[in-house]
C-alpha cells in the first residue's frame, strides 16, 4: 500500500527549484543532499516514492543543468565504502558519472576536496578521471574556516580555490556520500561568480529530515537512525522559530553551521539571503504524503532494520556500539522491539522447528517463505528458490536445477574453494544455465524482479557475498547476532 504521491512530488520539487533560480537572477548552486540514483531509504520509509525520482527531476531540467561532483581526499585514501552498494566512494563516483552521461546529463567537473598536495592516491585517481575526459579540480582546506570570515571571504580563502567554469542557470553539486565538501565547493563558486559580476545564489535540495513533520514523527526518526553512525540528530530549527514563529525540523550539522554560513553569504552577496537553515532547503516531501499511517509503519520497520544492521556492523568491526545504542533509544521511544519485524519472528520460529539456520522472506501477500542450510545449498540460496517458485506458482516439490548443471559447479566449489555448498550467486548462475531448455526456469527467472522491496531476515550473520547478492535482488535484508534480542 502506498502512502506517498510521487508524481506530485516531482512536480512540486521541480517548481521550487525553478523558483530559487529566478530568485537569484538566473544562477543557482544547488547542494544535492542524499542519493541522486537509487534513493532506497526514501522508497522504504515513503511507500510510493520512486527511487529514481531525483533523476526524473533532473531530466526535466537538463537543458538548464550542469553537475559538479565532490569527493573528499580523505575518503579516497581510506577507501571508504558505501554500505548500500558495497563499493568505494571512487567507484560510486565513476558509476554516477557514467549513468548520468547515459541519460544525457553532463558532469562539468569533479572536485577533490581537502587536498594537501602530498597524496599519491589522489594523484592516481585524478589521472583516472582525466583519462575519462573529466575536468578535475583540487580544493585545499579553506584558510580561516570557520571563524575568520575576513580571511574566508578573500583571495586567501575561497579565492585561493580554483574557479570552475559553468554556463547553465542550475549547477547541481553532489557527491558519492556525506561529508564530501559540497557546501564548501558551492560557497567557493559563489565567491568567484560574484567577483565576476554574476549574482549566483545557494540552496539545498533536501529529502530528510522533513521540515514540516513533527520532530518525533517516525519518518524523521528513521532519518536519524540512518545517520546514527555519523552522529546526526534531528532538532527544532530555533532560527526558523525565532524568525517566523513556526516550528520546523532540521538537523544538528545544518543548525551548527548556519550562523557561519549566513555570515559568509552576507559577506559575499551583501544581502541576507536566508533567516534559517530551513529557508535554505528545497523540500516538498511533507506535502506529498497521502497516508500518514502507512509511512509511519514503514518508517518504524526501517528503524528496526537499521538497529539490526548496526549490531552486525559492530560485530564486524565496521562501527562502534554508539550507532546501535542510539537507534535502540529511538526504538524505545516508539515502543518497538525487533519482534515487531514480522520476518524476524518467522525466521526464529522456523529455526526452532527445523533446527537449522534460516533465511525468511515476506512475500507481497504477507506470506512467509523460508530456506534452510542443506548439504549442498546455503539458506539464502534455498530461500530465494522457494520464493521465486511461490511467486511463479511452481510446485515446491519441483527441482529447478538439474544434476547436469549442479554437479560440475559443486565439483569446482569443492576442488578449488574447499566448499561443498552453493551460495546464492552460484545458485542463480546454475539456474540460468537451464533457462534455454526449461520453460519453468524461464518463468521463475522473469519473476526475480518481484523480489525487489521484499523483507528478509537471517538467523545468522551472513557473509558479504550473500548480503550483496540479496541486496542486488532488491531485498531489505537483516541478520541476527547474539546481541539482537
Amino acid at each position: 500500500m502506498n502512502g506517498f504521491d510521487n508524481e506530485k512530488y516531482i512536480k512540486l520539487q521541480s517548481a521550487k527549484i525553478n523558483d530559487r533560480i529566478k530568485k537569484f537572477g538566473g544562477k543557482l548552486y544547488l547542494e544535492f543532499g542524499g542519493k541522486i540514483f537509487d534513493d532506497l531509504h526514501a522508497s522504504r520509509v515513503l511507500p510510493g516514492f520512486n527511487p529514481g525520482s531525483k533523476i526524473e527531476m533532473l531530466k526535466e531540467l537538463k537543458d538548464d543543468l550542469e553537475i559538479i561532483f565532490c569527493i573528499s581526499a580523505n575518503d579516497i585514501e581510506r577507501r571508504k565504502i558505501r554500505a548500500d552498494h558495497g563499493i568505494s566512494y571512487e567507484t560510486e563516483l565513476l558509476r554516477l558519472v557514467d549513468n548520468l552521461k547515459a541519460l544525457g546529463l553532463s558532469t562539468v567537473a569533479v572536485v577533490i576536496t581537502l587536498c594537501n598536495g602530498h597524496q599519491p592516491e589522489i594523484t592516481k585517481f585524478k589521472e583516472q578521471l582525466e583519462r575519462r575526459g573529466l575536468k578535475v579540480y583540487c580544493h585545499t582546506y579553506t584558510k580561516g574556516y570557520p571563524t575568520d570570515i575576513d580571511t574566508i571571504v578573500s583571495e586567501e580563502g575561497y579565492g585561493a580555490q580554483p574557479y570552475i567554469e559553468t554556463a547553465k542557470p542550475l549547477v547541481v553539486v553532489s557527491a558519492p556520500g556525506a561529508n564530501s565538501g559540497k557546501l564548501a565547493t558551492c560557497l567557493a563558486q559563489i565567491y568567484h561568480e560574484h567577483k565576476r559580476g554574476v549574482k549566483a545564489g545557494y540552496a539545498k535540495f533536501e529529502t530528510f529530515p522533513v521540515w514540516n513533520l513533527p520532530l518525533k514523527h517516525p519518518v524523521n526518526m528513521a532519518y536519524e537512525a540512518s545517520t546514527a553512525d555519523i552522529g546526526d540528530v534531528n532538532m527544532i530549527d530555533n532560527f526558523h522559530l525565532e524568525a517566523y514563529g513556526k516550528t520546523a525540523i532540521n538537523y544538528n550539522r545544518d543548525l551548527e553551521v548556519f550562523p557561519i554560513l549566513k555570515n559568509i553569504l552576507h559577506r559575499i552577496t551583501g544581502e541576507e539571503l536566508y533567516k534559517s537553515p530551513t529557508d535554505m532547503g528545497v523540500n516538498t516531501v511533507g506535502q506529498c504524503i497521502t497516508d500518514d499511517k502507512v509511512v509511519r509503519r514503514a518508517s518504524q520497520d526501517e528503524i528496526i532494520r537499521r538497529y539490526l544492521n548496526y549490531l552486525c556492523d559492530y560485530k564486524n568491526g565496521l562501527c562502534d556500539a554508539k550507532a546501535a545504542n542510539r537507534v535502540k533509544i529511538l526504538m524505545d521511544e516508539l515502543n518497538l522491539t525487533v519482534n515487531d519485524r514480522k520476518v524476524v519472528v518467522a525466521a526464529k520460529n522456523a529455526k526452532d522447528r527445523k533446527k537449522s539456520d534460516i533465511l525468511a522472506i515476506e512475500l507481497p501477500n504477507g506470506d512467509i517463505v523460508t530456506g534452510k542450510n542443506t548439504d549442498i545449498m546455503t539458506a539464502p540460496a534455498a530461500a530465494i528458490l522457494n520464493a521465486i517458485k511461490e511467486l511463479s506458482g511452481v510446485d515446491d516439490a519441483i527441482h529447478l536445477i538439474s544434476p547436469t548443471n549442479l554437479n560440475p559447479i559443486l565439483k569446482i566449489k569443492k576442488d578449488v574453494y574447499d566448499d561443498n555448498k552453493l551460495n546464492l550467486q552460484d545458485t542463480l548462475i546454475a539456474l540460468a544455465m537451464g533457462e534455454t531448455t526449461n520453460p519453468t526456469i524461464e518463468l521463475v527467472l522473469t519473476n526475480l524482479s518481484k523480489l525487489h522491496g521484499l523483507e528478509a531476515h537471517s538467523t545468522i550473520m551472513l557473509p558479504k557475498i550473500e548480503i550483496d547478492s540479496l541486496k542486488r535482488l532488491g531485498l531489505n535484508v537483516t541478520c541476527t547476532d547474539e546481541f539482537s534480542y
